[in-house]
């Protein structure tokens, strides 16, 4: 009876909720602002189909599990939150749904945040079935589209597409304990294009921070679709310990799953396909505990610290905020396929010392059917336990991995190994071992790879459906080319640049540009002067400490110089222009034209161009410009001990001059056993080297190991003491219409050639322009010599 009695109490309190929960309509803000106030667990608000502009939507209120509040849209995509706008989360229970944030120009740091201020967050709390694209926030804000606060929150089927502005697109926060060990999910999500950022801070997901990230987060972070997310080397970037990263798939994204900091993580059966898209890359591992298991790497271009899998190395006593040493790492049952290397003690140099420690390198699978160098060895791999591994490639023996021939079947188009690799049945198992494949399929034998030989599944992470229910049609906005007009004197280019946004046109009035900080491209930028030699860019003479160069060309960026004179004699800065910093392997681009640099003579290691190691520029392109009175001219030589590397795939030189330059005006080599392989396109045209690198080993050009070298119609001289000022090596490599004098004789061999080379004086009437006189050789009109030289007057 008593039983009974509960029971139809029960009933009776639960109708009499549901029928006390309502629905509600609200067609604007001030609506939606009363109605707030009033919801109560159960309630539905619904906004009102239409624009929403300029709203701080505030969705609170205390539901419960089965009775949540519940925020959504009309209908799914039809509610378009617009410019100055944001939405804040907070309280228990609180469901946010159907609502799209499009084309903002917002001054909040964050589009949706998980709590109201420092003392109201949300738990328990979800944001569902939304759309975020192409947000913009005020100009020199770090803003993120996503902050998550408090503790069980979920964000899940959204589609985050187009952020532009610095700052990481989703953020997990522990800052303080009410966000400790907080169980987020980030689920099924669609992470779309994301334009390279040029610097740090364009994480797709950052989860905590270098001074949290000894606290365990525990987020997972599953089934979510990161497609063209370029924003930065870390797509995502795991700062705090004990997370979970499966069924992910990384299609197109310039860059890696970063462990940056934190420990513990498990990297589970997730896919990356490279796409034939550059920088590519797979799982990057710092710190200690983390489980690298059934993941699956197809086509990664990456390089550097975006191979395939890196281990850093790490720093001893390492701050937080720097890079503690991989330690009790286990890396089993991967396969990576036509991808970049796997590299062992990366990033060593004279603070990152510590070689990784007690890591499990078992069961996994390489294959490569082109020439690469699969595996680097950057430090002693003596904490490292190589057990069961298999490789397919062209490399030459490598210790702890097992040269054999691999057969593959195809499922839908992926590759996948058959039974008949008995080989790779002969796998290592440890208490880690994974039970299951990589399509969640139980191993009757553990194998080496990810896969069951012969599987017919393939990943969870290739058969996603993420992103909401409804398909947004997103659309970049178009941006206007932003032109500054950039008056002379102290520190206004570095103004200027700090203030130009992407694709911006800085025009520099006639005068002097005087520095006292280094400059960083981070975005496509072009630098133009009035009219060639009349703006000069120098470093002021009060500046406190020296410059180690003027420009910096961050990866993902393009650097345009025009019409203008680089001027090193103040403060000596070391370089003119650098490329990223090292093992930055992004492409970046220099186009120079009609820019003179001179007095860069800084000997303790300096050029006017320094590529370091690691680095890969796509073009470097100088033209009509000239090189006078510097130490060294373009110096891409810092990765001479690496089997392959190079630091640019394409040099141009037209129409340029070298005057007076101490060292070479070029210096690009790569060590290769033949140049034979592709790698690397230098082109030499209507040039003059003129006292360049005088001494009796010197060259003008060194480009030992570049596949392709084409040198015509150029002027080399007055290098008394070269006896060799080219030696050029490979079928692709030619000079030819050129006009040496004083300077020794030009060397080929592995079938390089030499076509109608002049050893005579060039008879200039002008020595400081290279003009020829009229009983210059370079005039006469036979073996088209007369196209050799510059072919133009304007310097």
């Amino acid at each position: 009876m008593k039983n009974n009695l509960l029971i139809f109490i029960t009933i009776l309190f639960f109708n009499t909720y549901n029928i006390l929960a309502q629905e509600k309509l609200v067609a604007n803000i001030s609506e939606y602002n009363e109605a707030i106030k009033v919801v109560k667990a159960g309630d539905v608000l619904i906004l009102k189909n239409g624009v929403w502009k300029d709203v701080e939507i505030n969705a609170f209120g205390t539901g419960t599990k089965e009775l949540p509040i519940i925020i959504k849209a009309e209908t799914a995509g039809k509610v378009i939150i617009t410019g100055n706008s944001t939405l804040n989360i907070y309280g228990d229970f609180i469901i946010v749904s159907g609502l799209w944030f499009k084309d903002g120009n917002s001054t909040y740091k964050s589009v949706v945040q998980f709590k109201k201020n420092a003392k109201l967050f949300a738990n328990n709390c979800r944001l569902t079935n939304c759309t975020i694209s192409y947000y913009k926030v005020t100009l020199g804000v770090k803003d993120h589209w996503v902050d998550i606060w408090g503790k069980n929150n979920r964000v899940d089927h959204n589609n985050f597409t187009g952020k532009t502005s610095a700052g990481t697109t989703l953020v997990v926060w522990l800052k303080g304990d009410e966000h400790i060990e907080n169980n987020h999910r980030i689920d099924n999500n669609l992470f779309g294009f994301r334009e390279e950022l040029g610097e740090n801070g364009g994480e797709t997901i950052r989860i905590g921070t270098s001074t949290n990230s000894m606290k365990s987060s525990k987020t997972l972070v599953e089934r979510n679709v990161f497609a063209s997310c370029n924003g930065e080397i870390e797509i995502i970037s795991n700062k705090s310990g004990d997370n979970i990263f499966r069924d992910n798939l990384f299609f197109g994204s310039k860059g890696t799953l970063t462990l940056r900091h934190g420990n513990n993580a498990l990297v589970e059966r997730n896919v990356f396909l490279g796409n034939s898209v550059s920088k590519t890359g797979g799982i990057r591992v710092i710190n200690s505990g983390h489980i690298i298991k059934n993941n699956l790497l197809i086509g990664l271009q990456g390089e550097g610290y975006r191979g395939s899998i890196v281990l850093m190395n790490g720093v001893l006593n390492s701050p937080l905020n720097r890079y503690h040493q991989v330690k009790n790492v286990d890396i089993q049952n991967n396969t990576i396929i036509n991808s970049g290397p796997i590299v062992f003690g990366a990033g060593k140099d004279d603070e990152k010392t510590l070689a990784p420690e007690n890591v499990n390198f078992s069961n996994n699978l390489i294959f490569n059917n082109k020439a690469a160098n699969n595996v680097q060895f950057l430090d002693a791999v003596s904490g490292i336990n190589f057990n069961t591994n298999y490789i397919d490639a062209t490399d030459a023996d490598i210790v702890g991995f097992i040269k054999t021939k691999i057969n593959w079947k195809e499922l839908k188009n992926y590759p996948i190994p058959t039974k008949e690799n008995q080989d790779l049945l002969k796998a290592t198992k440890n208490n880690l071992s994974p039970v299951k494949d990589i399509t969640r399929k139980l191993r009757s034998v553990l194998n080496v790879g990810a896969f069951n030989l012969g599987s017919n599944r393939l990943p969870i992470a290739l058969s996603l459906r993420a992103g909401p229910g409804w398909k947004p049609k997103i659309v970049a906005p178009k941006v206007k080319m932003q032109e500054i007009l950039v008056k002379p004197g102290v520190s206004t280019l570095e103004e200027a640049i700090k203030n130009a946004t992407k694709g911006a046109v800085l025009k520099l009035e006639a005068g002097e540009f005087l520095l006292k900080k280094k400059i960083k491209i981070t975005n496509n930028i072009t630098i133009t002067g009035a009219q060639k030699g009349v703006s000069v860019i120098s470093v002021s003479d009060d500046v406190e400490k020296q410059l180690d160069y003027i420009f910096r060309v961050n990866e993902g960026a393009t650097l345009k110089l025009f019409n203008v004179t680089l001027n090193g004699e103040v403060k000596s800065p070391k370089y003119a222009i650098v490329s990223p910093n090292k093992q930055e392997g992004g492409l970046y681009n220099v186009y120079v034209n009609n820019v003179t640099f001179k007095n860069f003579n800084n000997k303790n290691g300096g050029s006017v161009f320094k590529a370091y190691n690691g680095t890969l520029a796509d073009t470097l392109s100088f033209k009509n410009s000239k090189f006078e009175d510097n130490y060294r001219g373009l110096n891409l030589s810092y990765d001479k001990d690496i089997i392959g590397k190079i630091n640019a795939n394409n040099i141009i030189l037209q129409n340029t001059i070298f005057k007076n330059i101490e060292g070479e005006a070029v210096n690009y080599i790569r060590k290769i056993p033949t140049p034979e392989i592709p790698g690397g396109n230098l082109v030499v045209n209507n040039c003059v080297f003129s006292k360049v690198n005088n001494k009796e080993k010197g060259q003008f050009l060194k480009t030992n190991g570049i596949h392709k070298v084409e040198i015509s119609n150029s002027v080399f001289e007055k290098s008394y003491k070269i006896k060799v000022p080219l030696d050029l090596k490979g079928s692709k490599n030619l000079v030819s219409n050129c006009l040496i004098y004083t300077s020794g004789f030009v060397k080929v061999s592995k079938n390089a050639k030499k076509v109608n080379l002049i050893y005579k004086n060039p008879k200039w009437e002008n020595q400081v322009l290279f003009i020829p006189s009229e009983k210059s050789e370079l005039l006469k009109k036979n073996n088209k010599r007369a196209h050799i030289g510059l072919k133009s007057e304007s310097f």
